[in-house]
């Protein structure tokens, strides 16, 4: 007599749905944690949430007396479709569009590369054509070792195929293996509730042992907090205080001039240089031996490049120019570098 066929158990066909679901959000988590296209969907979606929210450097301490929201700076409203110039601009993520956009600036077009990336431009010459090549100073030293190419001059863009980078290079940008950890804790553990226990763990830590995370570094009167990198002098191209000969100033300036000199010959009329200084370096020059990289690069007589002097600017600023809880400037030192950037490049 055949075996008659019997249904699962309630309890059974539960505890295989729920297998399954868990094996399903550790694959969507673990798609967060490595790819960015996954990692925006879920955060598009409400899974997970902004980890930054309260500064980078909150987020990498952990300390709660650097918590703070990070605030919505007010747009200048000053884009206009009637103005004569046009603006180019290299930069980190100090000009990010969450940070900058053609509404801070008097130009009927704006556009904005980032560091490591390349974009196709095409120059009006009934226009002025300015390019503005922006850095944070730990990153001079990287960003000017090599050829600076993020924009790519073109007569005519729009009878040339959209630039796109190598096929292994767009993975690499799309799969990011080698902080998959530090974005799958991200995925994880963004939520206020993990924060609660990542504050008491950095509390105790510091209170207890007085040692902050590896990735940050502590004022002397630990009222401010530094990424470790502009600390550090094992980091020689990005502290504020690792050695910097006056031969290396030379060919740094001699990399500026001819990045200058080059993006001038292909068309733009003016070429200007914002080299925007560490926390560290305008918080506490005096936690060892400054090596006043911008000072001397912008001082240095061969310079051919009109610059931004945001590190005066900063130091004498009677307001901080920071955010307590972040590596980037607060709305009033935003404010602050465009009032430079319009006076200088008149935008």
């Amino acid at each position: 007599m055949p075996y008659a066929l019997h249904p699962l158990p309630f309890a059974q066909y539960t505890m295989r749905f729920i297998r399954y679901l868990i094996i399903l959000l550790a694959l969507l988590f673990w798609g967060g944690g490595l790819s960015s296209t996954v990692s925006h969907w879920l955060y598009q979606v409400g899974i997970i949430v902004d980890d930054y929210r309260f500064g980078d450097l909150y987020r990498l301490s952990a300390l709660p007396q650097f918590k703070e929201p990070k605030p919505v700076c007010s747009p200048s409203n000053r884009s206009s479709d009637t103005a004569s110039t046009h603006l180019y601009l290299i930069g980190d993520s100090f000009s990010e569009p969450e940070r900058l956009s053609q509404d801070d600036f008097r130009v009927s077009h704006f556009q904005r590369v980032a560091w490591d990336f390349r974009q196709r431009a095409q120059l009006d010459p009934t226009k002025r054509n300015v390019l503005l090549i922006e850095s944070i100073e730990r990153h001079v030293r990287e960003h000017f070792a090599g050829n600076v190419q993020e924009f790519v001059v073109e007569k005519d863009t729009s009878r040339l195929p959209t630039l796109r980078l190598p096929v292994w290079q767009r993975l690499s940008n799309e799969f990011h293996r080698s902080d998959v950890e530090e974005r799958l804790e991200s995925t994880l553990f963004s939520h206020d509730w993990a924060f609660w226990f990542k504050e008491l763990k950095a509390s105790l830590t510091l209170n207890w042992f007085d040692r902050e995370s590896a990735s940050v570094s502590l004022s002397k009167d630990k009222r401010h907090v530094f990424i470790r990198s502009d600390t550090d002098t094992n980091k020689t191209l990005n502290s504020s205080f690792s050695r910097l000969t006056d031969e290396e100033v030379n060919t740094l300036v001699d990399s500026v001039n001819s990045v200058a000199n080059r993006y001038r010959q292909l068309g733009f009329d003016a070429v200007y240089l914002s080299l925007i200084p560490n926390k560290a370096s305008t918080l506490e020059p005096e936690r060892a031996v400054y090596n006043h990289l911008i000072e001397r690069i912008q001082s240095n007589p061969a310079l051919q490049v009109p610059f931004i002097d945001t590190y005066e600017a900063y130091k004498k600023s009677p307001v901080p120019p920071f955010l307590k809880s972040d590596t980037h400037w607060s709305c009033e030192g935003r404010a602050l570098w465009l009032d430079l950037v319009r006076q200088k490049a008149q935008i």
